[in-house]
């Protein structure tokens, strides 16, 4: 009996966001977190930011990762054109 290629991967849930707890050194967060507002970012975005710019550069980020997603209100949706 074949399997329909549906089936036989594994489904995949919809992507959530990971936490991670990660130690900083006081002045080195203190530091990021200037930075981060400098460039109106939280500063949780800012890391996001600058660990995929790093796994970028190297060669490393995953093809199938999304954008970071955007905060706020969603754009308004505009009217097609006739």
């Amino acid at each position: 009996m074949t399997v329909p290629p549906e089936e036989s991967s594994p489904r995949r849930r919809p992507q959530q966001r990971k936490q991670v707890l990660l130690r900083l050194d006081p002045l080195v967060y203190d530091a990021l977190a200037r930075w981060a507002g400098d460039e109106l970012r939280s500063a949780n975005a800012q890391i996001e930011f600058l660990l995929r710019r790093a796994l970028a550069e190297a060669g490393r980020l995953p093809g199938g990762a999304g954008p970071i997603p955007r905060r706020g209100r969603p754009p308004a949706e505009q009217e097609p054109e006739a």
